[in-house]
């Protein structure tokens, strides 16, 4: 059993918080200046503190704090080189972290679907971790990469869901302008993004070709294409990404400057 430290219990750290209390495999510790934050987590932690030298007693410890205060942050904890010291900030380097730890740092990109073992995350580190390849593969699936496509990465599936969202509120909104109730269209909505997301994930064929099977001729399905092919729609979601990415290479951009 991995004994973990979540050091921020808000968004993204209660939703890991959440996720491994679902796994009995992790003692889990929730650590928060704020008593909402860690009230909320309490039932999905094994212990809560807001005594920041309960930290050093992980073997992990994984940092969801906002960038702006991560160097307040580590310089807060003091862990030593057998413990590995996790960061999901967005935009801040490893060798950021690495200058102000003597853990082994790793660096991760996760996202909020963690809470429910649906989380895509990217992960950079030196040598694998076997603690937290364990805890990342509980919480959903994971890639390994180099830490230059960490951007790109951050962008993708860090700031995917919230694209995601957009999209299925557009179906849902379609769905009720033609008569369906709003709580029956967001489920078939919702239901429907969820089952295609595991098709493209378990099917051998690529996504053109799944939506070539959907397509019958002269069907419903392929008039709906029509329109799509004939928007701009995919264009505005890559350049959605490409903006996030951006965003994310300029907070990197002022860490590099410390």
């Amino acid at each position: 059993m991995v004994d973990v430290t979540i050091v921020g219990c808000g968004n993204m750290g209660s939703a890991l918080i959440r996720g491994l209390s679902r796994t009995g495999e992790h003692h889990v510790t929730g650590y928060d200046l704020d008593a909402s934050a860690l009230e909320s987590v309490a039932p999905f932690c094994q212990r809560t503190t807001s005594d920041v030298d309960d930290v050093a007693d992980s073997d992990v410890v994984v940092l969801t704090v906002k960038p702006a205060v991560i160097e307040d942050v580590l310089q807060a904890i003091d862990l030593t080189p057998s413990q590995t010291l996790v960061t999901a900030a967005a935009g801040v380097p490893t060798e950021f972290v690495a200058e102000r730890t003597d853990a082994t740092v790793v660096r991760v990109m996760p996202n909020l679907a963690a809470e429910t073992g649906d989380m895509a995350a990217a992960v950079t580190w030196d040598e694998p971790d076997e603690d937290v390849r364990s805890i990342l593969s509980d919480l959903g699936e994971f890639v390994e990469i180099d830490e230059s496509l960490m951007d790109i990465s951050t962008a993708v599936n860090g700031s995917g869901p919230a694209f995601a969202f957009y999209l299925i509120d557009a179906v849902k909104r379609a769905g009720v302008d033609g008569g369906l109730d709003p709580e029956q269209a967001e489920t078939l909505a919702a239901q429907t993004f969820k089952g295609a997301a595991e098709t493209v994930l378990r099917d051998d064929r690529s996504v053109d070709e799944l939506i070539d099977a959907v397509c019958s001729p002269n069907g419903t399905t392929i008039e709906g294409m029509e329109v799509l092919w004939d928007s701009d729609a995919d264009e505005a979601v890559i350049d959605a990404v490409a903006a996030a990415e951006e965003r994310s290479r300029e907070l990197a951009e002022a860490f590099d400057d410390e």
